[in-house]
């Protein structure tokens, strides 16, 4: 990591206003929402966008009935997976149109007006401005063009926050401009630029008419001055959205909803810390284990699964393994590098893992030696043959045995394990097991027939088994927590005292 121009958070603060606290602020958004008669449709991509949020539904595919369970739910929001980080530019073209025009259709059949948010990480990886540019395409073919973008990556408690314009990502050292940070580096998603006007402009490749709302204008000119602004941003114009404390997003949803009410309308491509302040929703202390469980602990034992590769994934893996009755089984991803490799290591580790689950919970997880790729295979199509290996020995573990608990330890991997390897298709988020991280989705089987148009999709994956109904499954960021939250987590998910 180039670590330049480190910083605190009261360095940052200190030459800005106080903030502006309205009273009851998420009330009188969430009033505003539901008097509006809309609902907030979140397009993930990837499943980490949940850490903030708690009892709204969330979908891995998107059939009439799914949306139609999930538009009509009372919680005002839903997240719908479409992992599209994973994918190429053209598959999240394709998906994102489709998606989009399913949501509207289904949101004018219930009665919705939805609104969407685009979410993505909040270290700025992603297919921006891709993904916005089709959800603005589609909009205006409905003939309700977004009149501007906000660009809020804002993710409080993991400390990514904006200030005169520049984000920063909290690091062991102090705060650090993320075009500093391994996080720019990414192979698929590389950037060099702190400044979001800046980085728009990188993104787009293009000059691009680009706005602000500072902390200023947030915390003395209030919900008044962010109108104003809001009103005056037109012709697709991005809204760089500053944000130290979750006060900010509350000034800023509350201007929204006053400019919303005009007629001006907004799309968003946001952190995870927008989305509960746009759906007016109260934060809710961490889940402790009878709440996971409902009063009522599942048979038989836990399942890990380790996909990500960051080194802080790495210290927590290690701290975990300090646990007793946990086997550890480590895929070796060098084996997947051919075809017989691959099949021999999945089948040794898929023994080694019904042996574990006889005894205890779990842990499999892929080695951490970097490989060297194939002659002309990107590290994206070498991650998505990672995961499907996951995926297969998770597959092969769903009836063999009874798993009491799963988590997911990857932004793709919670995906694939989620989707694929336990066929989860509807679920409903809890909460978090710590504050602002690490979100627990409790399995909810569909109880309605699959519509014609959802058979193909039917073939490529299984429907949720029944055993797994009522499973809770962790969602578990690679870039979250400290080294021994992953431990803490399994703890508390054996009832166990945290040490």
């Amino acid at each position: 990591m180039t670590m330049t121009a480190v910083t605190t958070f009261e360095a940052l603060s200190a030459d800005q206003p106080p903030a502006l606290v309205v009273p009851d602020a998420l009330q009188l958004i969430a009033s505003a929402t539901a008097g509006a008669g809309k609902v907030v449709v979140v397009l993930d991509d990837d499943p980490t966008g949940s850490q903030v949020v708690h009892d709204l539904p969330v979908l891995t595919g998107w059939d009439d009935a799914d949306l139609r369970w999930a538009l009509t739910h009372p919680g005002g929001g839903v997240f719908i997976l479409t992992n599209t980080r994973s994918l190429g530019g053209a598959a999240t073209r394709s998906l994102v149109e489709d998606l989009d025009d399913r949501v509207h259709r289904i949101g004018d059949e219930v009665g919705v007006d939805v609104v969407v948010i685009s979410r993505s990480d909040s270290t700025l990886r992603g297919h921006f401005p891709l993904e916005t540019d089709v959800l603005a395409e589609g909009a205006l073919r409905r003939g309700r063009p977004y009149d501007a973008t906000l660009l809020v990556p804002a993710y409080l408690d993991a400390g990514r926050v904006t200030v005169d314009d520049i984000h920063y990502a909290r690091t062991p050292e102090g705060f650090v401009p993320v075009g500093g940070t391994d996080y720019a580096t990414d192979d698929a998603f590389g950037y060099s630029s702190s400044s979001l006007p800046d980085w728009v402009v990188e993104k787009v490749g293009a000059p691009t008419r680009v706005g602000s709302l500072s902390l200023r204008d947030i915390r003395v000119g209030g919900v008044a001055r962010v109108t104003e602004l809001l009103l005056g941003s037109r012709d697709g114009t991005v809204v760089v959205v500053n944000a130290l404390e979750e006060a900010d997003l509350e000034v800023v949803a509350l201007g929204l909803a006053a400019a919303e009410a005009t007629g001006w309308r907004a799309l968003y491509r946001t952190g995870p810390s927008f989305v509960p302040v746009r759906v007016g929703m109260p934060r809710r202390p961490p889940l402790q284990h009878h709440e996971v469980f409902g009063g009522h602990p599942r048979a038989g034992h836990g399942l890990v699964v380790v996909g990500s590769h960051v080194e802080l994934t790495t210290r927590q893996v290690e701290r975990l393994r300090e646990l007793p009755d946990l086997t550890t089984v480590e895929l070796a991803v060098s084996a997947l590098t051919s075809a017989d490799g691959a099949r021999a290591e999945i089948e040794r580790c898929r023994d080694a893992l019904l042996a574990g689950s006889a005894r205890g919970d779990v842990l499999l997880v892929t080695s951490r030696q970097r490989i060297v790729l194939r002659a002309g295979e990107s590290s994206l199509e070498f991650s998505q043959r990672v995961s499907s290996a996951l995926v297969e020995l998770t597959q092969g573990l769903v009836g063999a045995v009874e798993l009491a608990w799963v988590i997911g330890k990857g932004g793709i991997t919670s995906h694939d394990i989620a989707m694929h390897g336990l066929g989860i298709r509807r679920a409903l988020v809890l909460g978090q097991l710590f504050p602002g991280i690490v979100s627990v989705w409790r399995n909810e089987p569909a109880t309605d027939a699959a519509t014609d148009d959802a058979a193909d999709d039917a073939a490529e994956r299984p429907a949720s088994p029944g055993p797994l109904s009522g499973l809770p499954y962790v969602v578990f960021a690679g870039n979250v927590g400290d080294e021994t939250t992953l431990r803490d987590a399994v703890l508390t998910l054996r009832g166990s005292t945290r040490a």
